[in-house]
């Protein structure tokens, strides 16, 4: 099998992470993960907090911590919810970490053996309230292009743009609000992109057409602008910094790698990370997943549309100008935005449902099947309180979950607590058999083409298929004429539920669990279930014991949603 690495976009430090961030790259990345481990393939999952740059010294400022004291506290709580959503990362690692300031420094110095980076004199803000430089992110203003007027120096959160701390109109300090603000002459280190276009130009190429179309289109996009050489230093106490052993001047004058430059080079260092924390018994080489590895490793990138551009673009210029053989990425699953009520989620603006929240409120299953079965892959999609709800109540509650609880019962009231015999399968069984094996085929199909929507309108086909099956079959009436009969429908169904339980751990995990818990069966050791295999529906044989389940769902009542839009508002801001 495959060896596979995955990734998803660094969450950043300044705080929970709300619905969007977590539909647009962290949540599809464990689904994609748990189901390649599922169809037996080597896996290794990354992630880590983004923890440089000017959000986190000024979230630090407002918390009254050191800004080191603030990323470590962050964290862990970053990583307490994302093991509640159930995100199975190999390791989430963070980007100050040792192993990222060595490996940034040393893509630094091979960058500028080989000619690609340059000191240079640049004209940069400067506060005199606040006695410095301000960086990009500490310049707030108006954006040119699109007007919004909390754009940051170096992007507007509104239309997206990338901006320098010049271009805004109106421009003020975001540490201190004056806008009594001065350009100065400084120096800093530039990434000479320029040099590098033809062979991005030339490695897009090669990859795009494995690309879904919002990353091919971003990243050409971004190649027909032409790449420009651009700043990677800023004026920080905080980031990984400039090696004093190439730029003495620069790193006495306490230069640190702006966080775009670093942040991309934390996958390959959070898997140094990974490799560091194991224990003395077991032996993890990192460097086989990413050095000399474009022959035996898949690398699957998952990010919403704003994070595109770096990833494609930047990244791969870095990559390719340090003239060693790191491997870049295969496969950039871009998102579009998950909008809640047709307005954007927003952390600095604390807009829409963060995490933590929406784990307070329903468990994690909930969330994960809602945000893939509506995942904004081909155009943005909207969360309301009301499409939430109908998807809890139709597709979890109804049609899994009753499924699963009505065949139980059932044949337990009837049969007792083991899988009934019956008779043997017939017309009914050949036909569900052939139509499981089919929308199997189809799921797999649309998860291995990272099409995540599609893949759960597949399971939940499956899904109804059950519910149809019984329908057609009637047990409830069977068993008064026929009990042979009905026995064998609720063993037919009872395999059904355990190719569910199989096959929907990577959406529902939690669920799954309770499912498979309730079949007591030593030899269900299975990870997943080929089509042709569930075509016979025998995985679990008469005799097994099995238990009725609690209940999986709970439906979402009109009084639920009352309070929910009290507590989290009906509608975005304007």
């Amino acid at each position: 099998m495959a060896r596979h690495l995955v990734t998803s976009a660094l969450p950043y430090i300044n705080g929970i992470k709300h619905l969007g961030n977590m539909a647009g790259s962290m949540l599809p990345s464990d689904v994609y993960s748990r189901y390649l481990r599922g169809r037996g393939h080597e896996v290794l999952h990354i992630c880590a907090t983004d923890e440089h740059g000017t959000p986190a010294e000024l979230a630090a400022k407002a918390a009254g911590l050191p800004v080191a004291e603030f990323c470590a506290r962050a964290h862990e709580a970053q990583r307490a919810v994302y093991d509640g959503v159930e995100l199975a990362f190999d390791h989430f690692g963070r980007s100050s970490s040792r192993q990222n300031v060595e490996i940034t420094q040393h893509f630094a110095r091979r960058l500028h053996a080989h000619g690609f980076i340059e000191e240079r004199a640049i004209r940069q803000v400067y506060s005199p309230a606040d006695g410095r430089f301000l960086p990009d992110r500490y310049v707030e203003g108006t954006c040119p292009h699109c007007g919004y007027d909390r754009a940051r120096g170096d992007q507007c959160e509104d239309c997206t743009r990338v901006l320098d701390p010049t271009d805004l109109l109106e421009p003020r300090s975001a540490i201190s609000g004056s806008t009594e603000l001065e350009v100065r002459e400084t120096r800093h280190l530039f990434l000479l992109q320029s040099r590098l276009q033809s062979e991005v130009e030339e490695w897009v190429a090669r990859q795009e057409d494995r690309w879904p179309q919002l990353s091919s289109s971003i990243a050409r996009k971004w190649l027909t602008e032409g790449l420009h050489d651009r700043a990677i230093t800023r004026d920080l106490d905080w980031g990984v910094p400039v090696p004093a052993d190439t730029w003495p001047e620069l790193a006495a004058e306490g230069k640190v790698f702006y966080v775009w430059f670093d942040a991309p080079i934390e996958y390959i260092a959070a898997t140094k990370e990974w490799a560091d924390a194991a224990g003395k018994s077991e032996v993890r080489d990192w460097t086989s997943w990413w050095y000399e590895a474009d022959e035996t490793v898949h690398y699957t990138q998952f990010m919403a549309k704003d994070n595109v551009p770096f990833h494609t673009v930047m990244f791969p210029a870095t990559e390719l100008g340090v003239r060693e053989p790191w491997k870049k990425v295969d496969v950039v699953k871009g998102f579009n935005w998950l909008t809640y009520y047709g307005g954007k989620f927003s952390t600095s603006q604390q807009r829409g449902i963060f995490t933590d929240a929406a784990l307070e409120t329903l468990p994690a299953d909930y969330w994960r099947y809602f945000l893939i079965a509506n995942a904004p892959e081909s155009d943005d999609s909207s969360f309301t309180w009301e499409h939430f709800a109908a998807t809890v109540n139709k597709d979890l509650a109804d049609t899994l979950g009753n499924f699963v609880n009505r065949v139980l019962s059932f044949s337990r009231k009837r049969f007792g607590d083991e899988v009934p015999a019956g008779s043997g399968p017939g017309g009914a069984e050949a036909r569900l058999g052939e139509e499981t094996a089919g929308l199997l085929a189809e799921y797999e199909d649309h998860m291995d083409n990272l099409q995540f929507r599609k893949a759960a309108a597949a399971l939940r086909a499956l899904w109804s298929a059950g519910n149809a099956y019984l329908e057609e079959k009637a047990p409830w009436l069977e068993i008064r004429t026929d009990p042979e009969a009905a026995a064998l429908t609720l063993r037919t169904a009872m395999n059904l539920i355990h190719v569910y339980a199989v096959i929907s751990e990577p959406l529902v995990p939690a669920t799954a669990r309770a499912i498979r818990a309730a079949f007591a069966s030593r030899e269900d050791t299975a990870t997943w279930v080929t089509p042709e295999r569930a075509r016979s529906l025998d995985a679990l044989p008469a005799g097994t014991t099995f238990t009725v389940p609690p209940v999986l769902f709970t439906k979402i009542t009109a009084e639920d949603l009352e309070a929910y839009r009290v507590r989290f508002g009906g509608a975005a801001e304007a």
